[in-house]
């Protein structure tokens, strides 16, 4: 069975930036990536590489910021009251989850100021060419509750049951 839509994938990567810097590992954390291709759980230029690989695949895919996490946007660089942080020792380098226009998005503290803060909404990986390591280890179909939730449940959910709740 080869990836396509509607299939769910298992691989393992390492994720590098264009000067070799590895920025992640599945292998080392002991957690492959699950996801269900063609649902945009992952980044488009990754997930039109792997599009007709099968298990066993290994690949090198280098994705241009355009490909992956975007380009840079200065605009998304902005001050804010230091209000908004209600943290004590808050220093640059700190990275907050939000909710955002289109879902969670992430912060990142760049400079703390007696009354505001510094903030960057930017992917924390946007504006930077990517070389992914993958190696397929399964592909298979998904279930129609994955489909219906648009990405992979684990292992221990009663398919059915989902099915079931969102029929009602």
């Amino acid at each position: 069975m080869t990836i396509a839509p509607q299939r769910v994938v298992t691989l393992h990567y390492v994720l590098s930036d264009a000067d070799g810097e590895v920025l992640d590992d599945s292998r080392a954390r002991q957690q492959p990536l699950e996801y269900l291709h063609g649902h945009h759980n992952i980044v488009p230029g990754l997930e039109r590489a792997l599009g007709g690989q099968a298990p066993g695949a290994e690949l090198t895919v280098t994705l241009m910021p355009a490909e992956a996490y975007g380009l840079r946007n200065e605009a998304l660089v902005r001050e804010v009251g230091r209000a908004a942080f209600p943290v004590p020792d808050l220093a640059p380098g700190m990275r907050f989850q939000t909710p955002g226009d289109d879902g969670p998005q992430v912060v990142t503290v760049l400079e703390v100021r007696d009354d505001s803060v510094l903030i960057d909404t930017n992917h924390p990986l946007a504006g930077r060419t990517l070389r992914y390591r993958l190696e397929v280890l399964e592909v298979r179909d998904a279930t129609r509750a994955e489909l219906a939730k648009g990405h992979p449940l684990p292992p221990d959910t009663d398919h059915t049951q989902v099915e079931d709740k969102k029929v009602l």
